[in-house]
């Protein structure tokens, strides 16, 4: 008996040792380019660029995005073609305004479309689901009208021009200053709630050799990379690499650095109350979003103050003018909370300045309550 019961316990310690790696696993995994980032600072405009041609059978494109670096601030992620999970389809991230800072809701792999902030990425994402393919069975069939593929390689494929969609807006954001209106369609919404899949392990090596090269950060390249796209992910030399044709829009430098537009703690600065300015990580949901970038790559719902604020298109960097709202915001209403004791204090030595003038021994009474007024300051 005492012989199974060590063996029982050397079991459930071998046990719990295991369990520490399987979700080192899971979480790298997962974790990668859906953590939820809030930033002050706006991404600038999508570049223009073509797609390369299809590698092989069973590739899906994701779109590039500009993701973000603590020390380079934002980066271009080239597009790219990936080895899909089969039967699923891939739901690009975006950039949310969302109380003060630009929230990043990060993307995943559904059965359906879900919603990516309504951002015209191209290529079969014209803002509101995908036209690029679709699933038979377990072959992916491409819609050569939006997708570049040698349909002497590759057979499954079919034309469907109605998918097109006549926009050229190049805007990388939804919501706030000059960013897109766009919310969540019913469909969006239930697709929401299906099951998710992480980007894969190829997509996240993607991401992180391009914050490797300082060329494709905006500050170098000023919104045209010239690694735009790739035809695998991580081969960012060759004949697979598309270059930029042109930024989207003209690229204006941000008026902090990254480390000052990085939003660790929010604080909600474009709200117009002191109480919501003292809500930590509002954009913090997820997420990616965020905040609430989580909440917002499974909801996909940015919060309620777009609506009200969105002008005239200005994909670059432009975060300063909220800020700069909320803290005018802020000044006017600190010093309303002191103004109200001021005058009951100073009250007080009014009327007791005009007794002592009228006889000497009246002042002698009442200069006991000047004391105890005077002990509490």
């Amino acid at each position: 008996m005492r012989l199974h019961r060590a063996v029982r316990f050397l079991a459930f310690g071998l046990l719990l040792l295991t369990i520490p790696t399987v979700l080192c696993s899971t979480s790298s995994a997962q974790i990668g380019i859906s953590i939820g980032i809030s930033v002050r600072i706006g991404p600038p405009a999508l570049p223009v660029y073509e797609q390369p041609i299809c590698p092989g059978t069973g590739y899906l494109f994701t779109p590039g995005y500009w993701a973000w670096d603590d020390d380079g601030g934002y980066y271009w992620v080239p597009g790219t073609w990936v080895v899909a999970p089969v039967g699923l389809l891939w739901t690009p991230g975006y950039w949310g305004w969302n109380n003060g800072v630009y929230a990043w809701n990060g993307g995943y792999w559904g059965p359906h479309i879900g919603f990516y902030g309504g951002i015209n990425y191209g290529f079969g994402y014209g803002g509101v689901g995908f036209g690029g393919g679709e699933w038979r069975g377990g072959a992916f069939f491409y819609n050569t009208a939006v997708m570049n593929v040698n349909t002497t390689q590759i057979t499954n494929v079919y034309v469907n021009k109605t998918v097109i969609v006549n926009n050229e807006s190049h805007v990388a954001f939804n919501g706030g200053e000059g960013g897109v209106t766009a919310r969540p369609t019913p469909a969006e919404e239930t697709a929401a709630r299906e099951p998710h899949t992480p980007p894969v392990g190829a997509q996240v090596q993607h991401e992180h050799a391009a914050s490797q090269n300082k060329a494709l950060f905006a500050s170098n390249n000023h919104g045209a990379p010239a690694v735009a796209a790739t035809a695998k992910p991580g081969e960012f030399s060759g004949r697979g690499v598309v270059a930029a044709k042109a930024a989207g829009a003209p690229y204006h430098a941000p008026a902090m650095s990254p480390k000052e537009a990085r939003a660790s703690a929010p604080a909600g600065k474009s709200s117009p109350t002191p109480k919501e300015a003292k809500t930590p990580n509002p954009a913090t949901k997820s997420n990616p979003s965020s905040s609430k970038p989580e909440n917002a790559s499974k909801g996909g719902e940015p919060s309620a103050h777009p609506p009200a604020k969105p002008s005239t298109p200005a994909p670059s960097s432009h975060a300063s003018t909220p800020p700069r709202a909320a803290k005018s915001g802020a000044t006017s209403e600190s010093p309303a909370a002191p103004k109200p004791s001021a005058p009951k204090e100073s009250a007080a030595p009014k009327e007791s300045a005009p007794k002592p003038s009228h006889s000497a021994p009246k002042p002698q009474k009442q200069s006991a309550p000047p004391k105890k007024e005077s002990e509490p300051k």
